[in-house]
């Protein structure tokens, strides 16, 4: 399919900036420089792909590597994967748009057990034989890494490796071997034995998996005697390592759509549910002056106005008040929000909680994870209701106005008396908030516990269905006494998720028809199919309630020849503390509890010292404010035309007030708690319409010509986007938007135009009142077009309308008779605004 073929795809999709490809930060090579081609592919949409940091770090790492070029694939959402497939398109990368069958690696990041369907569809649609099986050496070699790949058996049969670990440098050496693989002639399975050599690399093709008749594994058998189990990727210092100074700004608002600076990696707090907890040890802390300097580059490279700090548990990040207070007063100036994202009860002084306070107090999050103290000692969590307690008292008495309560339920040993401890906590929490400044809005909500591999929990058994509605039922009645509501995640989900957490190769033809019978998306509630599930289960003949079930510590668990670094018998001790209630303490601050992740000389925990914090300057900004403000006003005039006319309202002015964060152009910001930059817009051009005439006006707080002021935005905006002219006005002129007196647009007529269009014009004209009906959301509403027409104009296969207000696409569809997706694909371009 023609570029131009696909373009007309996007006129009949939602959200088309999912596909444009071209932001800022992405990388194009040249093709000529290129002997490797590595596709990033995200099993989920671009917006949720796109805030994945992981995801990001692999971009950079590898196209920094020479002759490798690394591009980014998304699963389709459902209408444009009809698209796809009706016209017999494969699925591409944003960069190139070349078909994913095309790569030389395609490798998915998996973080959720649910995104696993859309794995395969995703291969389905570039034209990749599903089953390693059907692949020969024509075929990109399939690759997995992230958290869901440390029990990647359900997908085995799909695979040709995984990544188990840190995949920084991993994926480094997994070029080179494809690389000198190539070089020697091999054939695809000495290929697959020199990628076995590389270490945290898994090739499941080496190992074969028996099962007795009750469908446990009766032994795991490698074809090797020297790969009989893989050994997890550590990255040793995080301080080293590989970091995106130059993000990729997505053209739409995506989950997190912020600068993402990971101050940690790992966690030794030993939460005993906790796969994350476990599998990312041990804790290694960057430095502040690390993090600052990295933070400087990606804002100047990217425009965000907003820092989010990561770790599994921030506020146990050695140096982390310092660190906070410094970076809130480095960039006050500059209007940058510093957030964490991840608090701990324990975690929480007076002192942070103050600095917390002053980026926001709309909501305050904690996870308590269980109602009575008992429980919380079987999960290891380490914190009193007399902490909570305190720590939700000094959040509502410094101005919080709202507190979120994470639980989940069905843990080991948990009875009904512990699901009352949830709603006599939450009713606690709430009273806590009694006369305080933010008063005492309490949100509970619950999921249901998944047992996952390598962790103390991974014997036990999880609840099914109608156990987890009767235990939610229970909370609802409870909480509705004490006038609070719950949030829950639905069971069907969990019951799902827990199956393939803990599931072994027989899955693969489950995975196989249920993909065949149209599951896509399973983690969203609006496209997951159970009965669909079910069905795919009951046509291989395995029964999915059967992986729920508690395991013997003496089976053989599906993942038992993968090595995450801390051995099985941690993990049964662990276990059996946790069932006699016994607290283990955090490594950090206690004695070691000899879990086996260390080596105590390059693999061991890198922790900061809190005296040690450097104190940090304000950010440098391009010119230091005046004393005293001299304001003025630039009112430009903006293009927007190719793929960006794809780009909506609200993502072009996100874009277009970070390409002036980026230019360190001294806009003026509005007063107040959410202080936003004095940029007008105009109305909202429909998406699909090119334009040659946006007005904009930009407000400053001191003089710069309005050439600079040009200049420096078309050296900032993506591919698509230019201000064609600029001029000063007086800052006292009205906004642009508020002066328009006449819009020109015009419009490409389609090839089979109505016959009387020239009398349906004159009659339009005519008329008082053209009324025309639309649809707006689930209604149909009448509008009246003709007040906003002031002329309309037909000059060969041209109009042009000229609207004093209203939809340009609206009228076009009126006079030429086409339903609003035939009008999607009519080519408009606004040519003129002329202001009063």
């Amino acid at each position: 399919m023609s570029r131009k073929d696909l373009h007309h795809i996007f006129t009949q999709i939602n959200r088309p900036s999912r596909y444009l490809g071209d932001e800022l930060g992405s990388i194009k090579k040249d093709p000529a420089h290129v002997d490797l081609r590595f596709a990033l592919a995200f099993p989920d949409v671009y917006e949720v792909g796109m805030s994945h940091l992981g995801y990001a770090i692999l971009y950079h790492v590898l196209n920094g590597m020479d002759g490798v070029a690394a591009e980014r694939v998304y699963a389709p959402w459902p209408d444009m994967e009809a698209h796809l497939r009706k016209s017999a398109t494969p699925l591409t990368s944003l960069e190139t748009e070349r078909p994913l069958g095309d790569f030389d690696i395609v490798g998915f990041t998996l973080q959720y057990e649910l995104s696993y369907s859309n794995v395969l569809n995703m291969l389905d649609l570039g034209g990749i034989p599903r089953r390693r099986c059907d692949r020969n050496d024509r075929h990109p070699l399939v690759v997995v890494g992230g958290p869901c790949a440390y029990n990647p058996e359900p997908l085995a049969d799909f695979i040709d490796c995984a990544v188990i670990g840190d995949a920084e440098e991993a994926v480094i050496d997994l070029c080179q071997a494809l690389r000198s693989s190539r070089e020697a002639g091999e054939s695809r399975t000495a290929l697959l034995q020199r990628l076995s050599r590389i270490e945290g690399v898994y090739v499941p093709s080496l190992f074969a998996v028996g099962y007795e008749k009750d469908g446990r594994i009766d032994a795991i058998r490698p074809s090797r005697e020297d790969y009989t189990r893989v050994r997890r990727r550590f990255l040793n210092d995080l301080e080293t390592a590989p970091y995106p100074i130059a993000p990729i700004v997505p053209f739409m608002n995506t989950v997190h759509d912020r600068v993402a600076m990971e101050i940690a990696r790992g966690c030794t707090r030993g939460c005993r549910f906790c796969q994350a907890g476990y599998i990312y040890r041990p804790v290694r802390e960057r430095s502040p002056q690390k993090i600052v300097d990295l933070i400087d580059q990606a804002l100047e490279g990217s425009g965000y106005e907003e820092v989010s700090l990561l770790s599994l548990s921030t506020g146990d990040y050695s140096c982390i008040e310092p660190l906070l207070k410094g970076l809130m007063d480095r960039y006050a100036k500059s209007k940058v929000a510093v957030s964490l994202p991840s608090l701990r009860v324990g975690s929480l002084t007076p002192e942070l909680m103050e600095e917390i306070r002053k980026v926001r107090k709309t909501g305050f999050t904690l996870a308590p994870e269980a109602g009575t103290e008992r429980l919380r000692q079987v999960i290891n969590k380490g914190i009193t209701e007399e902490d909570l307690l305190e720590a939700t008292h000094s959040a509502f008495s410094l101005g919080w106005r709202r507190i979120k309560l994470y639980f989940m339920m069905g843990l080991p040993s948990e009875t009904d008396e512990d699901l009352e401890g949830i709603v006599t906590l939450s009713a606690r929490v709430k009273r806590s908030g009694k006369g305080t400044e933010g008063g005492a809005d309490v949100a509970p909500s619950v999921s249901t516990f998944v047992p996952k591999a390598h962790t103390p929990f991974q014997w036990e058994a999880q609840i099914g269905i109608n156990e987890t509605l009767r235990r939610q039922q229970l909370l609802r009645e409870g909480l509705k006494n004490r006038k609070m509501r719950l949030k829950w995640h639905d069971a069907r989900l969990s019951f799902l998720e827990g199956v393939f957490a803990r599931g072994d190769r027989r899955l693969a033809a489950v995975l196989d028809k249920a993909v065949d019978l149209g599951c896509r998306f399973d983690g969203w509630q609006e496209h997951f199919d159970y009965d669909r599930w079910m069905a795919a289960f009951e046509a291989c003949g395995l029964e999915p309630a059967w992986y729920l079930r508690e395991r013997s510590e003496e089976e053989i668990l599906p993942w038992d020849h993968i090595d995450c670094g801390i051995p099985k018998a941690y993990f049964r001790l662990e276990r059996r503390r946790a069932l006699d209630g016994t607290y283990t303490p955090d490594c950090r601050t206690g004695q070691c509890s000899h879990c086996g992740v260390c080596d105590f000389e390059e693999r061991r925990m890198r922790l900061n010292d809190p005296a040690e914090s450097p104190s940090l300057q304000a950010a440098p900004m391009a010119e230091e404010p005046a004393q005293q403000e001299e304001r003025c006003k630039i009112r430009l005039r903006v293009r927007k035309g190719g793929k960006a006319r794809f780009v909506g309202h609200l993502e072009f002015m996100a874009l277009f007030q970070r390409a002036v964060r980026r230019g360190r152009i001294p806009v003026r910001f509005s007063c107040g708690f959410s202080p936003q930059p004095r940029i007008s817009f105009p109305d909202a051009l429909p998406t699909g319409v090119e334009s040659d005439a946006e007005v904009i006006d930009i407000e400053l707080n001191q003089p710069w010509p309005a050439e600079q002021v040009v200049q420096t935005l078309n050296d900032q905006l993506p591919e698509g986007f230019h201000v064609i002219e600029g001029v000063a006005i007086p800052w006292q002129s009205p906004s642009s938007s508020a002066s328009i007196r006449e819009v020109v647009y015009r419009v490409e007529l389609p090839e089979k135009s109505p016959s009387d269009l020239d009398r349906r014009i004159e009659d339009f004209l005519a008329a008082a009142e053209v009324l025309h009906k639309k649809e707006k959301g689930n209604k149909i509403v009448s509008i009246d077009l003709r007040p906003g027409v002031l002329a309309i104009c037909r000059e060969g296969r041209t109009l042009e309308l000229h609207l004093k207000k209203g939809s340009p696409t609206a009228l076009a569809g009126h006079l030429l008779g086409l339903t609003q997706e035939e009008v999607r694909a009519l080519r408009i371009r606004k040519t003129q605004t002329l202001l009063n």
